[in-house]
């Protein structure tokens, strides 16, 4: 039986050891099969022995820093992965597996790039690659084409999904919608709503990515970052009001709240 590869990604410190720890035990209790977690990583202390960990592949050039996105990403499009082959099923650190993943591993074919309909722009055919399945090695011009022209390319497409849904030859496929869903958007709704119910699980929802804030430690705890302390609804509808004082977008705290997630708490763990 095939090995089902998973890969992920850490660099810097935004996200520590523990994220890959715990994306290894949700992979561990949503598949079947062997399979192999391999963390591409600048730091492996702290990450548990039973993930493969291997350093960052080089993305040979340079982004400039006033470009957003996670470009060292496009670095897995290598022709040659530190010796790996097959086909590999990426997953962002920040993301939640709640159910069964095996069918990310069968859907389409062997030689397709899938990833999630980009939700926030639903009306253009744009790749999310918070989740996405690819043959390694298969597309190699991706980082070469970077290579060659790094400074337009990145500033051309901002983010690296982007660059991804217009660079693949023969275009990207899709997950089924239910599949993969956004936290802000599926689970906790529109901002009114945030106030009155705690964010749900989709139906029929495999992995829950969770880009920008807040992140899963912080949806477990009911807060929008670690910056942020938990608040009912009242007190932080009274705390945006008193920030009118000293800060110019104010107004958009009133969007940037939630309420603890038992759902998330019961995933997102060793």
């Amino acid at each position: 039986m095939t090995t089902k590869l998973i890969f992920c990604m850490k660099w810097g410190t935004v996200y520590d050891a523990r994220y890959v720890n715990i994306l290894h035990a949700m992979v561990a209790r949503n598949i079947t099969g062997p399979f192999k977690v391999v963390c591409f990583t600048d730091d492996f202390s702290g990450i548990r022995p039973e993930v493969d960990c291997r350093p960052l592949p080089s993305l040979g050039c340079e982004i400039p820093p006033d470009v957003p996105g996670k470009w060292p990403k496009v670095a897995l499009w290598n022709r040659e992965l530190d010796g790996l082959e097959g086909t590999a099923l990426f997953i962002d650190l920040d993301s939640v597996i709640v159910s069964n993943i095996d069918g990310y591993f069968t859907h389409g074919n062997p030689e397709d790039v899938i990833t999630a309909r980009n939700w926030v722009r639903v009306f253009k055919h744009t790749g999310q690659t918070s989740v996405f399945r690819f043959p390694i090695g298969g597309h190699p011009y991706m980082l070469e084409n970077l290579q060659a022209d790094p400074a337009n390319l990145s500033r051309k497409y901002q983010f690296e999904q982007n660059y991804v849904t217009a660079g693949i030859r023969g275009g990207i496929k899709f997950w089924p919608p239910k599949w993969t869903k956004h936290f802000g958007l599926h689970s906790m709704g529109v901002w009114p709503l945030r106030y009155l119910r705690a964010p749900v699980m989709p139906a029929g929802v495999k992995i829950v990515t969770f880009p920008g804030h807040p992140k899963p430690p912080d949806a477990i705890l009911g807060r929008w970052s670690e910056n942020t302390v938990p608040r009912r609804p009242t007190e932080h509808l009274r705390w945006v009001w008193e920030q009118r004082k000293n800060q110019k977008k104010w107004r958009r705290h009133f969007s940037r709240y939630v309420m603890p997630s038992d759902w998330v708490a019961e995933h997102w763990c060793e």
